[in-house]
């Protein structure tokens, strides 16, 4: 590549790239998961759009594997251990059962309604049985949902990838049309058990040299909690177990452990999934051919029904049953099986594979993907009301992000008050917070001020605190507590846990 050359690589990279952040916004602000105009920006840009010519399925999956592996490290990053450390036995199943029963309904729904021979019919249900978090979590960030509901979905998605790439791998490469059901759970269960194991002993492994190592300079840390979840991936790949399932543990196990600069890591991390999540949608959108995608609408709407009204509640209400979870949350958790960067990916292997349809299946899925998004993404909300999971006066919770003091060996907190908290009319002395922690400063509609034992809160502050490693959590429930029943918040039995008891109202 000729200077030149790359001079105009980088202008149209750069120049897709703001175009999908600025998608990214618009989406945002109008309700939908910002999937679909990235994939938009990804089909203006190409060959029948501004000419953008890119047809190398191969790289493609080379890349989009990679996306994928940055996306769930971040993943597992940013979810708290404290959320889903009571769902992983339901999460697992829906991540492993739930997916063999979506996949089986789906393909015969794909065999019966469509003609399509088993094999194609059942590589196609593994693609789409997959769920994406990213997806959901863009359009649910705003509403105040149960924490075991938000943690469960956020689970099931993180695991369900794993099981969804083996099984599309076994479709892709078997010459039969249902393959022995014995060698297929054995691959599973090695893939899973040895990629599992290494995704938590490489992410305990890091978690321990970077509390132990001083690194030169503060950005060397986010580079090298996400370096660790990489090598998980690359490691359980190389051992012939699945990389999938290790970097989103090896990404959970990391950002769940006293790291230093844990808000910059988060932030990182959420910056490179971004990126990832914008080449690998921007690529499917180059890579498709607009003209072939009105012949798949059809399939595509016969696969998706199937799938939304048929393969995914009985694939919850089977799993969940011994859970006892309530039947408006397992209603939720149906209609909320976004479908997102997995089944992008997964269209790759049966094209690089030669397998018979496999274009015809990539134009299926483009269009599941970006249909089903469209319905399901904005009605979520809505969804979430109907079943009274929320409440219409429901309070948000406050918000709180730490960063390391690494000389006096203490946290800094920073709390927003949401409108309508408790929080509002509380005097400092009242928080009684659990020493040595203070309250340092408080930015108030763009001015500052150091507050006394007398200063009273109001909504839309935003407070400043210092506490030592030790008390911050109990700080942390201290806050919440007081946002949730004021300032006689242990009187009246409230003491700030993740999930506090009534959140939900339906059963």
């Amino acid at each position: 590549m000729t200077l030149p050359e790359l001079y105009l690589t980088l202008l149209i990279a750069g120049t897709v790239l703001l175009a999908s952040i600025a998608a990214a916004r618009t989406a945002h602000r109008v309700g939908l998961p910002s999937l679909l105009l990235f994939l938009a920006v990804g089909i203006v840009a190409g060959e029948d759009g501004l000419g953008l010519r890119f047809d190398n399925v191969q790289l493609a999956q080379a890349l989009g594997t990679a996306a994928l592996a940055v996306i769930l490290v971040e993943g597992g990053l940013t979810t708290r251990w404290s959320d889903v450390r009571r769902l992983v036995a339901p999460a697992g199943v829906l991540a492993t059962l739930g997916v063999v029963i979506s996949v089986v309904v789906t393909a015969s729904g794909a065999h019966w309604l469509l003609g399509l021979d088993w094999n194609v019919a059942l590589l196609l249900g593994a693609i789409v049985s997959s769920t994406d978090s990213a997806a959901v979590f863009s359009v649910l960030r705003a509403l105040p949902l149960p924490r075991r509901l938000t943690g469960l979905v956020e689970a099931e998605s993180g695991f369900n990838d794993a099981p969804t790439i083996i099984l599309v791998l076994v479709f892709s490469t078997t010459t039969s049309d249902i393959p022995a059901i014995g060698p297929l759970f054995g691959s599973l269960l090695f893939q899973l058990v040895v990629g599992g194991l290494l995704g938590v002993v490489i992410g305990h492994l890091g978690a321990v040299a970077l509390r132990h190592i001083a690194l030169p300079a503060t950005g060397l840390y986010p580079l090298a909690t996400v370096g660790f979840g990489i090598i998980a991936f690359a490691a359980a790949g190389a051992a012939g177990a699945s990389g999938i399932i290790a970097a989103y543990l090896s990404g959970l196990v990391l950002g769940n452990s006293q790291l230093p600069h844990r808000a910059a890591t988060r932030s990182f991390a959420e910056g490179t999934g971004w990126l990832a999540q914008i080449g690998l949608f921007v690529m499917l959108g180059l890579l498709v051919d607009p003209s072939e995608l009105p012949a798949a609408i059809l399939p595509a709407l016969v696969v998706g029904l199937v799938l939304l009204l048929i393969a995914r509640p009985v694939s919850v209400l089977l799993c969940l049953l011994p859970f006892r979870v309530p039947w408006r949350q397992q209603a939720f958790i149906s209609w909320a099986g976004l479908r997102g960067a997995v089944p992008i990916v997964l269209t790759t292997f049966p094209v690089v594979e030669d397998v018979p349809h496999a274009r015809d299946i990539l134009n299926i899925v483009f269009v599941l993907v970006a249909l089903f998004t469209l319905l399901q993404g904005p009605t979520l909300p809505a969804v979430a009301r109907r079943l009274g999971l929320v409440r219409g006066d429901a309070l948000r919770e406050i918000q709180v992000e730490a960063a390391p003091l690494d000389v006096l060996d203490a946290d800094l907190l920073t709390v927003s008050i949401p409108e309508s908290s408790q929080l509002h009319g509380v005097a400092v002395f009242e928080l009684r917070l659990p020493p040595p922690t203070v309250l340092t400063l408080i930015v108030r509609e763009g001015t500052t001020l150091v507050p006394d034992r007398d200063t009273v809160l109001r909504a839309g502050d935003e407070l400043l605190l210092i506490a030592s490693p030790e008390n911050r959590e109990d700080a942390e429930r201290r806050l919440r507590a007081i946002g949730r029943s004021g300032k006689l918040a242990r009187w009246l039995g409230e003491h700030g846990t993740p999930e506090p008891e009534g959140t939900t109202t339906g059963s």
